[in-house]
Order: structure tokens, then C-alpha cells, then sequence
């Protein structure tokens, strides 16, 4: 292709509305422009590189026996409200109404469609196993979107679905889509960590995550350096502190009152009584479906509210507004702790850091008061002692105590072992070999195709421009003409470009009336694999320049073997 056939602009300058390297490089090179806020248009050589993550994706899945389906995007809102996801995803529902006022919904994800699909279609135990797989279009009103195709409110996902006559099946179809995505990630360039995960609004007994590591992520990963533990860090457990602060004392002394006037963070009440944040307990109040918790959580450490939804087998749960924490508490926000809560009927959740410590400061309760000497059990009994924090850099492994590492990363895909959470609530059901009645055992599988090449971009660049994974290139050879006016240039290299295209290269030939640095700096910016330059030494001797843009190692052939030699090279490559 040439490069006046393709709709391409690239751009020195870098956007102001680019927060990540690849949301950088997606516009500096025309792959995407932004249309409003988490809503992006591809551009030819982006939708080139979207339908070469597809593939690779479409390749894996019919590989392992996938059939592939395509389900409606608008979801009548009654199926979400079977399995009560019209409430667990109410808030990022982007929601419509026909002529008739019924209420759709555009499809944030698709377990309830395939559902209902397989209720209608499956009946029996000879139809199981069976995979179905789809790539779609989802929709998601994030509050925050950022990062380009990171976190937008409008992608393209695969999500397949495996639907299994019992729980070994299950572990069976879990296995081939796992394997799959190592496939997957490893043609696309990107290097993932398989990591531990919550289920979260999914449900289901086992998930795992595949992380990218990257500073652009909002996602961590926990990795320990030991052992082979890994985990997302919403998952990961935290072990019970063997031992309190240094700063505390094995005597229980007499709680006290002491004024704080307008001390309402851990850090400012911390500082003004000299002491450290993990002398300090928190006292955060959580709204749950139908009741209030207050959860206790050490000064220095961060509340999991994933773990403390598991932790009390809550459908969802969200941090009280300082009205509610007033209302249900009868004390001052910002001066809110634990004694005298159990009079209000509130449940006490206690992280597991707060049973070895003594003689802790906690809220007063009364504006500008807060209580040192506070301990468990003498002067508040938790309802629970549970993990419910975040673990941090340094923490224990909790297999082997090692100190662990945090590290930001992209999630690119999420496998789920569903159970029958959906088929029994959906009343999907199939006939055994003794005929008896039994729900099906699901499994759910979703990888971002965006985030696919956002992720390789992420790892694969230079100060000069993206270094696209060979399978995921636009295209494979870049060609530049350098003064292409000269007849002799122009001829060798249009014989070029026919050649490269019949032998299966794809080519974009670069015959801009341009200087050769415009050129140069456009190569690198597109990061095109191997380029391939027709310029001076083809009039002198009549060899051509092949870069690889992986390294930069340049070599000069006769032009006739440029084709082949571009072949070898491009099958070379390292990813």
C-alpha cells in the first residue's frame, strides 16, 4: 500500500490529552482520535493492527474447539435482573428504552445472553462440554476514563463462555483457555504474569488474572520474589502481624481522652500526639445491602473493601458518606472509633494487624477528641476478626514470608470458574446419563483487545516511537523511497512493493515527496518491523538498506534479494 492510499497523519508534537506512553503513540501515529471522553475512533493503521490482535485471538480459540457466536449488544434489562446484575453493575449500565419503554441495557459483559442461549439450545449431556466465543463491542460507564483504550467506556472484548456437565469438565475447559491465553499473549508481545484474582461482580469459585507490568496500569499485581506466589493485590492475603509496634506496650493502661482539635486524618492526629501511623486504628464505616459495619484497620494500613465484602458475604459494599457515618454512629465525622459502637447495633469488623497490638488511639466519638489506650476485647468486643486490608510492599509472603514486591500492571485478560452461579439462577439445567436434572457448570474467559495493543505499545517502544511484536505489526515491511522523483528509484521500487505484497509481506510504501529525515523519524515513529530504504546506493550499486526496528541492525543487498531477505529477517525477529 502507498502511503497516499492510507488515511495516515502523524504528529511531532505530544497530545495534551495523552496520560500514558501507548495513548501517546496511538495518536502521534493516526491509530485512534479521540471523540469524547472513554469513546475513540481507530484509523486505518489502527484498525489494521485491532483486526491482528483479533486474529490471533480468533486463531487460538478455534484451536482449542471454540465455536464462535455473536451476541446482541442492547440486553433486555429483565435477564440482567435474574441474576441481580441489573444492581451489582447498576452503576457503570449504560441504559435505554424502546418505543414500548422497555429498559435495555448495552451489554457491559454477556453471561446472562449466552444464558439464556444455552438454556434455550442445551439439553443434554451429550452436548457437553461446549465452548462459545465471541469478539464484541462492550460498553461500561466508567467514572474515570484514562489511558486511551486502557479504560474506556466504549472496547472490544472476547469473552468466551464453556458450559460443563460437572466441576472436573469444568477444570478441563478452564485448562484449554488458560493454555490458550499463554498463546495468545506470547504472539502478541506481551509478557504476562498469571496472578491470583477476585471474582468480583462475576461470581464464581476460582479466577485467575494476566498481568502486563506497567507503570500505566491502575491494576497491581503482588509478586514474590522467592516463591511462585502472585496474586492481584485485592487478593492477596495478608498474614497476622507476629508481633505489635515497637512503640507499644504489653501493659494495658486506663484509656484517656485527649483533645485533637481538627486532627480528623490518621497523619495529623499521628503528628500532633508523637506518635506513628501504625499506633493509630481506623474506624471506617461501610454501607452494606441492607445494614451498616464499622470496619478497624491499623493507621498504616489501606481497607480491601473486595475482602471485607467476602469477608461479610455482602453482595456489595460502599464507604458511608459522612452523613451516614453520623446518622448510624451518633458520633462526629472524623472522630469516629470503636468503643461504645456496639451499642448502635453495629457489627465490628476487625483487620487481622489490630489483635496484636495494645494500648492503640482510636476515635473519641465527640468532635476534636480521640481515645489513647484503647484495647480489643476490654473496651469493644468485633463482631469479626477478618484480613480485610491491602497488603504492601514488603509485607510477608503468605507462603513462604519472604517480602513481597507491588508492582503496577495492566489486566489483559481474566478467566473465571463460574460454577453455577448463572445457570442456576437462570434455571439452565441439562439431563444426566441417569437422567437426572442437574444445572450446567460454567466457566467465562475475556481478554481486551485493546488492551492487547495498548499493552504491547506500553512495552515495546523508544524515545523514537512504538516497536511493534511482528504479529501485531500494520504492516510487516516498511519501503522508502528517497527521491522518489528519480525514475529509476521510483521504477526498482514500485517492482518492490509488487513483490513484497505477492510473497505474502505486507508493505507500506513510503513515496512522499519528503526529505529522507521526515521520512527516518516517520519509520521509527510507526515501528513497523523492517524497513527497507531505496535511495542513494540503489543508484549506485544497487543495493537497498534493511533496518530491523528491533535493534537497529542495518544490512545492504542487491535489491533483487530484498524480498527474501526481508522474509528471514521478519521470521528472526524475537517477538
Amino acid at each position: 500500500m502507498r502511503w497516499d492510499e492510507i488515511l495516515i497523519t502523524t504528529r511531532r508534537d505530544t497530545p495534551t490529552e495523552a496520560e500514558t506512553v501507548s495513548n501517546k503513540l496511538m495518536l502521534k501515529t493516526a491509530m485512534i482520535r479521540r471523540l469524547s471522553s472513554g469513546v475513540y475512533i481507530y484509523l486505518p493503521f489502527g484498525m489494521r493492527t485491532l483486526l491482528k490482535a483479533m486474529n490471533i485471538v480468533r486463531e487460538e480459540m478455534n484451536r482449542i474447539g471454540a465455536q464462535e457466536v455473536m451476541l446482541p449488544v442492547l440486553q433486555p434489562l429483565e435477564l440482567l435482573k435474574e441474576t441481580g446484575r441489573d444492581k451489582t453493575l447498576g452503576s457503570i449500565l449504560f441504559t435505554t428504552k424502546d418505543k414500548s419503554n422497555k429498559i435495555y441495557a448495552l451489554g457491559p459483559t454477556h453471561e446472562e445472553i449466552v444464558t439464556h442461549l444455552a438454556r434455550v439450545e442445551i439439553n443434554s449431556y451429550r452436548q457437553l462440554p461446549i465452548s462459545l466465543y465471541q469478539i464484541q463491542v462492550k460498553f461500561r460507564d466508567e467514572p474515570r476514563p484514562r489511558g486511551g483504550v486502557l479504560r474506556s467506556r466504549e472496547f472490544i472484548m472476547k469473552d468466551s463462555y464453556s458450559f460443563n456437565k460437572d466441576w472436573e469438565c469444568l477444570s478441563g475447559s478452564y485448562k484449554k483457555h488458560y493454555d490458550a491465553y499463554v498463546r495468545i499473549f506470547k504472539r502478541s508481545g506481551v509478557n504476562v504474569h498469571i496472578v491470583e484474582a477476585d471474582t468480583g461482580a462475576m461470581g464464581g469459585s476460582e479466577s485467575h488474572e494476566f498481568m502486563c507490568r506497567s507503570d500505566a496500569g491502575e491494576d497491581s499485581m503482588v509478586l514474590c520474589g522467592k516463591c511462585s506466589y502472585s496474586a492481584n493485590v485485592e487478593k492477596a492475603e495478608c498474614l497476622q502481624p507476629t508481633h505489635q509496634p515497637a512503640s507499644r506496650t504489653q501493659i494495658l493502661r486506663k484509656p484517656e481522652e485527649v483533645n485533637t482539635p481538627g486532627k480528623h486524618s490518621v497523619q495529623e492526629v499521628a503528628g500532633f500526639l508523637g506518635l506513628k501511623g501504625e499506633d493509630v486504628v481506623k474506624t471506617i464505616v461501610v454501607r452494606g445491602s441492607k445494614k451498616y459495619y464499622a470496619c478497624l484497620i491499623r493507621g498504616d494500613h489501606e481497607i480491601n473493601l473486595l475482602k471485607l465484602q467476602r469477608a461479610l458475604k455482602e453482595s456489595s459494599i460502599e464507604l458511608a458518606t459522612p452523613d451516614e457515618v453520623e446518622n448510624v454512629t451518633g458520633s462526629v465525622f472524623g472522630f469516629t472509633g470503636p468503643v461504645g459502637l456496639t451499642e448502635k447495633n453495629l457489627d465490628i469488623i476487625c483487620d487481622n494487624s489490630i489483635e496484636n497490638i495494645s494500648n492503640f488511639v482510636a476515635g473519641g466519638n465527640r468532635k476534636d477528641t480521640h481515645l489513647i489506650n484503647v484495647n480489643l476485647y476490654r473496651d469493644f468486643k468485633p463482631t469479626r476478626i477478618a484480613d480485610v486490608r491491602l497488603i504492601k510492599e514488603g509485607d510477608p509472603c503468605p507462603r513462604c514470608l519472604a517480602p513481597v514486591s507491588v508492582t503496577p500492571c495492566i489486566e489483559v485478560g481474566h478467566i473465571f470458574k463460574l460454577g453455577t452461579k448463572y445457570s442456576e439462577a437462570m434455571e439452565l439445567n441439562f439431563l444426566t446419563e441417569k437422567g437426572e436434572n442437574k444445572p450446567v457448570v460454567m466457566g467465562c474467559y475475556g481478554i481486551g483487545v485493546n488492551r492487547i495493543i495498548a499493552s504491547a505499545i506500553e512495552t515495546h517502544n523508544d524515545e523514537k516511537g512504538i516497536i511493534w511484536p511482528k504479529e501485531l505489526a500494520p504492516f510487516n515491511v516498511y519501503l522508502a523511497s528517497i527521491n522518489p522523483s528519480d525514475k529509476n528509484i521510483k521504477k526498482i521500487s514500485q517492482t518492490l512493493h509488487d513483490n513484497f505484497e505477492m510473497s505474502g509481506l505486507s508493505v507500506l510504501w513510503d513515496d512522499r515527496d519528503t526529505s529522507a529525515g521526515v521520512k527516518f523519524a516517520d519509520a521509527d515513529l510507526l515501528g513497523i518491523p523492517v524497513r527497507v530504504i531505496a535511495g542513494k546506493k540503489l543508484l549506485e550499486n544497487g543495493k537497498v538498506d534493511i533496518k530491523k526496528r528491533v535493534d537497529g541492525q542495518e544490512v545492504q543487498v542487491e535489491w533483487e534479494k530484498a524480498v527474501d531477505q526481508c522474509r528471514n529477517i521478519y521470521n528472526s525477529l524475537p517477538f
